[in-house]
């Protein structure tokens, strides 16, 4: 998608010249999974740690997303994958700026993940699956949507009206019914840390 009438303008500074002064690489670590399985918990954990390390990184996260930049689009399936695809070239400006970027969004479909992948650029793009039994989500509920979801408030709803499709070959899982925050956390340092070097 491009605007008519304008032309790509790159200045001297490169996005390699932005990563050498911070001493990183840039990447993206898209988590994904079901709502309540842990995405924003752990990316803005992860984050803490990152910036502790002296990390430049930010946040994207769903739920602050759909209240400004994508604010006007609904949760049907083409609004989902116009969501997913602002973030995506939001994502790639900050990648360019030499930042580590974490999303969190549950985009449940591999088509869209795939689509976002190749959009910001494979070497840069970590698929991570939050993985957690939808009961254990439902267990967690604390927004009250899965419940609004299964009296009828809330149609198309992930995990009860609408499906998710796991992830087949995610860059990194993390089973949050089975591990601990503090072990996620550590698991994604771990991995980042191995990539931006």
């Amino acid at each position: 998608m491009k605007s008519a009438n304008t032309v790509s303008y790159r200045g001297k500074i490169t996005c390699e010249h932005r990563e050498n002064l911070l001493d990183q690489k840039s990447l993206v670590l898209w988590f994904t999974g079901l709502s309540g399985s842990g995405k924003s918990t752990i990316a803005h954990a992860v984050e803490e740690r990152l910036h502790a390390m002296g990390r430049l990184t930010y946040v994207f996260d769903g739920d602050n997303v759909r209240h400004g930049l994508c604010g006007d689009l609904d949760f049907s399936p083409a609004g989902r994958a116009e969501n997913l695809r602002r973030i995506s070239e939001m994502v790639k400006l900050f990648l360019d700026a030499g930042m580590i970027c974490l999303t969190a969004f549950i985009s449940p479909l591999r088509a869209d993940r795939e689509r976002c992948g190749n959009q910001i650029g494979r070497g840069r793009f970590y698929e991570i699956y939050v993985k957690c039994p939808l009961e254990v989500c439902e267990q967690r509920d604390v927004k009250g949507l899965y419940q609004m979801a299964r009296e009828g408030r809330i149609k198309n709803y992930t995990g009860v009206g609408s499906p998710y499709e796991e992830p087949l070959n995610p860059d990194l899982v993390l089973e949050t019914s089975e591990l601990s925050l503090l072990a996620c956390v550590d698991k994604v340092v771990d991995f980042v840390q191995e990539r931006i070097k």
